[in-house]
């Protein structure tokens, strides 16, 4: 099985470097099932001082990135190989979920493109962008927290990615469900005791018993997911 390749696209590399290098991102590195390339926009920057942004026709607060150096970054890569997604993320995307995490996870090339200032020129979205994602409806600084967010939801769900094969197949979200209460030892811990079909040993009732609180848990906290 050849590794997934993420390139990313950022005007902060550094905000990137920290996080990619721990846990399961760092592991699945190691396992070669993952591949993670950063590049610094400003490196393909035509000005002199490496600037990327520019202020935006019509008026207005804030900076735009230009065109330039999204257009020339994307176009090096895209000459080298082929990409299954080109994303930016964008509070105005469609919403990053279990079941896109798992579509991505079948991919073999992603590029991700993290905005910041006010934004990126219409033209790279118009012309480069295959796919627009948001991880919720809010507006953050830059996209570099939502392609960390990305990039490890889909790196988890890679076979050998995490020690326990089957973990993330019982995550929240896999069966459209929240994920049902869990317990560790001691089984009593300051009167509060865990659910005695748990340490039962009887593997149907288990299995029962964990259907049916996830479904009581999904109704109660997110019913919207039931519809």
């Amino acid at each position: 099985m050849s590794a997934i390749r993420f390139d990313f696209l950022s005007s902060l590399p550094e905000s990137l470097t920290s996080v990619l290098n721990t846990g399961i991102l760092r592991i699945g590195q190691e396992k070669d099932l993952v591949e993670f390339h950063i590049h610094n926009l400003h490196d393909y920057s035509d000005n002199k001082f490496g600037h990327i942004d520019d202020t935006p026709y019509g008026g207005g607060a804030g900076m735009l990135i230009k065109c330039q150096p999204v257009f020339d970054c994307i176009n090096i890569l895209k000459d080298e190989r082929e990409y299954d997604e080109i994303i930016f993320v964008t509070p105005e995307g469609e919403l990053f979920n279990q079941s896109l995490a798992n579509e991505l996870s079948l991919k073999k090339n992603i590029m991700i493109l993290s905005g910041r200032y006010k934004g990126i020129d219409q033209r790279i979205r118009d012309s480069l962008i295959t796919r627009e994602i948001s991880v919720g409806d809010f507006v953050l600084s830059g996209g570099e927290l939502p392609t960390l967010i990305i990039a490890d939801a889909i790196t988890r769900l890679i076979p050998g990615a995490l020690g326990d094969s089957e973990s993330a197949l019982t995550d929240s979200h896999m069966d459209g469900l929240l994920e049902s209460p869990q317990y560790t030892r001691p089984a009593e811990y300051k009167g509060m005791k865990v659910p005695e079909v748990l340490t039962s040993g009887n593997h149907k009732l288990v299995r029962e018993w964990q259907e049916k609180s996830a479904r009581e848990k999904t109704e109660k906290l997110r019913p919207d997911l039931l519809k």
